[in-house]
């Protein structure tokens, strides 16, 4: 977590207001679903691009009733261009399919993605029924009525992942990419430690970007100090893990609770999958080595 980049709000979830749409900007309306839990903070936060003419709905979030109504009735009479997907974990694009029936418009953003495997999940399982009618490439652009949202893939968190940037405003909706309550969380084998660093210097390099979106906490209004800040941190946590297994062979069990002293002990199956995850881009470099459940350094 960074607190230097996140804007004065409200940080007790209790107060985070559900089911009505509050405004933020002229372009930007924001609809929390009742989903708050220790992976989605206060919950799942819808945006609303647009006005009456002509919107957009970035991570229509869950498939819950109350929060399929109140996106209904935070877009009234106007017209739905797209309904926008940053990625397919199921707090975020399983309620796309029935706001499109509603409303007609189309689902467009990240592509589906099918991850088979029994292995047990930390964050939110995928969305195995999302299917989209656009899968945007890194560049494309979805346009309405005075407004212009560019995807920007992101890789990491989820192969899929993808920021859209608002070009008239500066502003960028982030997903779980980059939040500004929590680093995400990156869990192998689809989440990609390599890819997590490479788009977050894709994003650092986006000097244009004025405020950042995320789908869970608070907006940032410094993002670039934010994410250098994210770059470091995992840094860090590198030349940590390389230092602890310099000193001995250790397996993650053993990694974690020396890494994350006064974390509580229930995040750190988490924290232990982002281990993994730095621990499979240091292999693959050619720093540490395996075997079985045991990893040292080279």
């Amino acid at each position: 977590m960074h607190p230097m980049a996140i804007s004065p709000q409200p940080q007790d979830p209790a107060s985070w207001p559900t089911g009505s749409a509050e405004q933020l900007e002229p372009l930007v309306r924001r609809v929390l679903a009742p989903n708050a839990s220790p992976f989605t903070y206060t919950g799942t936060q819808t945006y609303i691009v647009g006005g009456d003419e002509g919107l957009a709905v970035i991570d229509p979030g869950p498939a819950d009733d109350d929060h399929l109504a109140a996106l209904q009735s935070a877009i009234g009479e106007a017209t739905v261009c797209a309904i926008m997907c940053t990625h397919t974990h199921r707090d975020h694009s399983p309620a796309a399919a029935p706001l499109a029936k509603a409303t007609g418009a189309p689902i467009v953003g990240c592509a589906p993605l099918h991850l088979h495997s029994d292995a047990p999940r930390v964050d939110a399982p995928f969305d195995q029924d999302y299917a989209p009618d656009r899968v945007m490439e890194h560049g494309e652009a979805m346009t309405g009525p005075g407004w212009t949202l560019r995807a920007v893939a992101t890789p990491g968190h989820t192969s899929n992942h993808l920021c859209f940037a608002l070009e008239e405003t500066g502003a960028v909706f982030t997903g779980d990419h980059v939040m500004g309550w929590s680093t995400s969380v990156v869990v192998p084998p689809d989440g990609d430690m390599a890819d997590y660093m490479a788009s977050l210097h894709l994003l650092y390099e986006r000097e244009q970007d004025r405020i950042y979106y995320p789908a869970h906490g608070p907006a940032v209004e410094k993002p670039r100090q934010l994410v250098r800040g994210m770059i470091g941190h995992r840094r860090q946590r590198e030349r940590q893990i390389l230092r602890l297994l310099g000193e001995e062979a250790r397996s993650i069990a053993a990694l974690v609770p020396v890494m994350y002293k006064g974390v509580h002990e229930k995040l750190w199956p988490a924290a232990g999958q982002s281990v993994f995850a730095h621990l499979l881009d240091l292999e693959r470099r050619g720093e540490v080595q395996r075997s079985g459940d045991v990893w040292q350094a080279n």
